[in-house]
């Protein structure tokens, strides 16, 4: 069946359950004992299944009775399997594969409560709905072909109306009656996690005193990259006015290849690649090694601020107010430039080097770096 077939039969079953529901939930249950089973939707990158844990916290602080289930990507449930607040973890990749197996297994769940904090349509609201939850909750909700499904059909908001994603993410969960709370967003290093890392580093000669920064040079697109000279040359300039640095490249195993050119165009013994030689899991002890991460608009930037790294974040196809960090930013450095393409094509860029990243300069970034190197840690 094609994809627009069937979604449009979907969306045709959906409207005859909708027809047919006799579910009259009571207002006065958000927020109460009445809530025991919530099911929360947060299966897309990680970046952002991390700004929906302030949301997560949000509904636990309401809900501390409650049991919640977090609905992730599979590839991730390793790195969120310690999450606060978070009773059960299952794996779904937000597609139609095992989309009716999935349905059948939430129900058993039988949620009082489901929540889209960050989930792909057209599979994320008729999945929550098909939950049998009695409250399904989602912003933005404008443009959703799925709205009629939602408890809050109205008022329609869209991305432009929330400043930055764990806004949208809190305002959802406010809307299912979660409690106030922070920005900050939670990420739990193990003692066991550091060690790893210790020993991992110790094997490639660098040493507990020594300081780390890394460099992230992969993202989700090809649009959001650094130019990988650039994240050599700037490698080179700092290990050579600092012989007890170290230089730790990271990225996910697809990366490798990418960090392996860039190591051997740095040319040293003190840059070694970490990209599929750490498991996932290991990636936020590494982060919190580190006295600073170099990095686009990825994953690895959300990690970083997770657990409290400063970062030197490259924007400029995407914008740092709306998903780079939004707390503690005395610690932070954010280079934003424009985007140099009109229309701008983003996931569909035709340059191995896009010239908006393209604009921001080695020297730049050199600065920002040893300015936050020189603050104490």
């Amino acid at each position: 069946m094609g994809v627009h077939l069937r979604e449009h039969a979907l969306k045709l079953a959906m409207r005859l359950a909708k027809r047919l529901d006799r579910r009259q939930p009571d207002p006065g249950e958000l927020g109460s004992t009445a809530i025991r089973q919530i099911l929360v939707i947060s299966c897309t990158a990680i970046g952002d299944t991390l700004m929906s844990t302030p949301a997560i916290r949000s509904l636990r602080l309401a809900y501390p009775h409650a049991r919640l289930t977090l609905l992730v990507h599979p590839a991730y449930r390793e790195l969120f399997a310690r999450l606060p607040g978070v009773d059960q973890l299952m794996g779904y990749r937000g597609n139609w594969k095992g989309f009716a197996r999935l349905a059948w297994t939430l129900r058993q769940l039988r949620p009082d409560l489901a929540v889209i904090l960050h989930g792909n349509e057209p599979q994320a609201t008729p999945l929550a709905y098909l939950s049998g939850a009695r409250w399904v909750f989602k912003l933005p909700n404008a443009g959703n072909p799925f709205r009629f499904l939602l408890s809050n059909c109205e008022p329609q908001l869209r991305w432009e109306d929330f400043r930055h994603g764990i806004e949208q993410r809190l305002a959802t969960a406010a809307l299912a009656g979660g409690a106030a709370t922070g920005w900050e967003m939670d990420m739990p290093v193990g003692y066991d996690a550091r060690q790893q890392v210790s020993d991992w580093l110790a094997e490639r000669g660098i040493a507990n005193h020594q300081r780390v920064v890394g460099l992230q040079a992969g993202a989700s697109t090809v649009s959001r990259r650094w130019p990988a000279s650039r994240l050599a040359e700037l490698a080179r300039r700092l290990l050579a006015t600092d012989p007890e640095l170290a230089i730790v490249l990271t990225g996910s195993p697809a990366e490798f290849g990418l960090n392996q050119r860039i190591a051997a165009e740095i040319a040293s013994p003190r840059a070694v690649v970490s990209a599929g030689a750490l498991p996932l899991p290991l990636w936020p002890a590494l982060l919190a090694r580190m006295q600073l991460l170099v990095t686009p608009d990825t994953g690895a930037l959300h990690l970083a601020v997770a657990v409290n790294t400063p970062v030197v974040a490259l924007f400029a196809v995407s914008d740092w107010q709306r998903s780079g960090p939004a707390t503690a930013l005395e610690r932070h450095t954010v280079i934003q430039k424009w985007r140099t393409c009109t229309p701008c094509l983003s996931k569909r860029c035709p340059y191995p080097e896009p010239p908006c990243m393209d604009l921001i300069s080695v020297d730049e970034v050199e600065a920002a770096c040893r300015q936050r190197l020189e603050q104490p840690a």
